[in-house]
C-alpha cells in the first residue's frame, strides 16, 4: 500500500481547502493501492523558517519543525490542495515545504488547485519548488476554476463537491492513476537504493 498525504496549503479562519482536499481525500481512499490522510497545517503552528539550514545539512532545532518532519517521513507521496495568493501559493504553505527537506525527496506530488483560474498558476510555482526539493511533480493534476469553482464556492452557489464532481473527477482519476504509478516506481527504488539523502 501507499500512503499518500493529501495537504491542505491554507489556513484562514474561511479558507475553502477542506472542501476539495475531504473530495480528493476521498476518491484517495477509494483508489486500490492507496491509503491516505489528511494533512493539515493548522495543527502544526509551524515558525517561520529560522532553522542554520535545510535538515540535509543541519537538524532542526524548533521541535514544532521535527515534528513536521517526523509527520512527513511516513508518506509515500503527497497530494497539495492549494489555493492561489496573488498568483502564487499561500506563504504557510511555502513555509511548510521549507521547514523539510530529507522527508520530501524521491517522492510523487500530485496537485488539486481551486479559484478563479484554478489556481494554475499557483500550481506552475508548486511544481518548480517541489522539483528543487528532489520530488517527482507528476503532468495530471484538478484545476477547479472559473464555473465550476462558483457552484461550490461560499462566493458563488456553495453547493456541494458532487455538483461537479462529474466534471472534475475523471482528471482526479487520472491524477490518481499517475500518482500510483509514480509512487509505486519511487518507492521500490528508494527502497533498493542506499540512502543518499538522510536527516543530519
Amino acid at each position: 500500500m501507499l500512503n499518500i498525504g493529501i495537504i491542505m496549503s491554507t489556513t484562514r479562519d474561511d479558507r475553502f481547502a477542506k472542501k476539495p482536499a475531504q473530495w480528493i481525500l476521498d476518491k484517495a481512499r477509494a483508489y486500490e493501492g492507496i491509503e491516505a490522510d489528511l494533512i493539515d497545517l493548522r495543527d502544526f503552528d509551524l515558525p517561520f523558517f529560522n532553522e542554520k539550514a535545510t535538515n540535509l545539512y543541519a537538524r532542526s532545532e524548533d521541535a514544532r519543525a521535527v515534528q513536521w518532519q517526523q509527520k512527513l517521513d511516513r508518506y509515500n507521496g503527497f497530494i497539495f490542495v492549494t489555493a492561489e495568493y496573488n498568483h502564487s501559493i499561500p506563504a504557510v504553505l511555502k513555509n511548510a515545504l521549507d521547514q523539510a527537506y530529507v522527508e520530501w525527496v524521491r517522492k510523487p506530488a500530485a496537485f488539486v488547485g481551486y479559484g478563479g483560474v484554478g489556481a494554475s498558476r499557483a500550481v506552475e510555482h508548486l511544481r518548480g519548488i517541489v522539483s528543487e526539493l528532489q520530488m517527482a511533480p507528476i503532468r495530471e493534476a484538478v484545476h477547479i476554476g472559473g464555473g465550476e469553482f462558483m457552484k461550490v464556492s461560499p462566493m458563488g452557489d456553495d453547493k456541494d463537491m458532487s455538483a461537479i464532481d462529474e466534471i472534475i473527477a475523471p482528471k482526479a482519476n487520472d491524477l490518481l492513476d499517475d500518482l500510483a504509478w509514480w509512487g509505486d516506481a519511487l518507492k521500490v527504488a528508494r527502497e533498493k537504493s542506499s540512502p543518499k539523502y538522510e536527516a543530519a
